[in-house]
């Protein structure tokens, strides 16, 4: 038998958080919940089913769960998000798992996540397929979340499975926070990552990710909700291409004005 801390992130989580917690709070025995600064009713809703809030500023997805496992009181840990939710059948397989013998540390398991875009599920959202399966319960003392500022992930010597049952990934509940986070990721990623400055191969990549994220992908069939999806594949795939464009105008702008300056002086 042993014993599993549920590390829980939060922000303006209130929507669903009436649905993510007790499920999580029946298989934790410790629970960690890390806000970045929510102003709606988050904090109190966490207060009324009696969990303790801890106040992080955001920087990085990955960097926030892993401050919220360092708090955590035992090595084995659940990490989840505030849009997940966890059905009977996985949350039976977390307590039989506990009750039986303490697994070796280098063991670790994949949640089986279901993606739904503007409440309906989707098949595919750029640039994951649903179901997809990240790793989500482990030991920390053989694995942490990466650092990439999109779509982390569990690194470690990691033996996995995957568990039975469903999660329900209730993503981009509006066309606001669609378009709003889509805004966000390719400014972290131009930011952290280095992207080519190209107006032409942002263009080209936006054409690619419209034919395999809408076309090929089926999402066409999926009417309003599958269009979201196509046009946010789309944007994506060509906005970070040009925020690292204009980023690179700038610097030579700047640059040319400093080199000026100089001169002139």
């Amino acid at each position: 038998m042993f014993k599993v801390s549920v590390c829980l992130l939060t922000y303006n989580s209130a929507r669903l958080l009436r649905e993510v917690l007790p499920p999580l709070i029946i298989v934790a025995d410790d629970f960690v919940v890390v806000d970045s600064g929510s102003t709606d009713a988050t904090l109190d809703i966490c207060r009324d089913y009696g969990v303790n809030v801890h106040q992080r500023p955001y920087d990085m997805h990955g960097q926030q769960m892993n401050y919220a496992i360092r708090l955590a009181a035992h090595d084995w840990v659940l990490c989840m998000d505030s849009d997940e939710i966890l059905d009977d059948r996985v949350v039976d397989f977390i307590l039989k798992l506990k009750a039986g013998h303490e697994p070796l540390r280098d063991h670790a398991w994949r949640l089986p996540r279901y993606w739904y875009v503007l409440g309906q599920e989707v098949r595919t959202l750029y640039p994951i397929s649903s179901p997809d399966f990240p790793v989500r319960l482990f030991n920390r003392q053989c694995a942490r979340f990466n650092d990439r500022p999109v779509d982390d992930q569990v690194v470690g010597a990691l033996t996995c499975a995957k568990m039975p049952g469903r999660v329900r990934h209730d993503t981009f509940y509006t066309l606001h926070e669609m378009f709003n986070k889509l805004n966000g990721y390719t400014t972290r990623l131009v930011k952290y990552n280095p992207v080519r400055p190209s107006i032409t191969r942002g263009i080209i990549s936006a054409i690619g990710a419209f034919f395999k994220w809408y076309v090929f992908s089926g999402a066409w069939r999926e009417g309003k909700v599958g269009a979201a999806t196509g046009l946010y594949a789309t944007l994506y795939s060509f906005m970070k291409y040009f925020k690292a464009w204009y980023a690179h105008a700038e610097e030579k702008s700047s640059a040319r004005t400093k080199e000026h300056n100089k001169r002139v002086v």
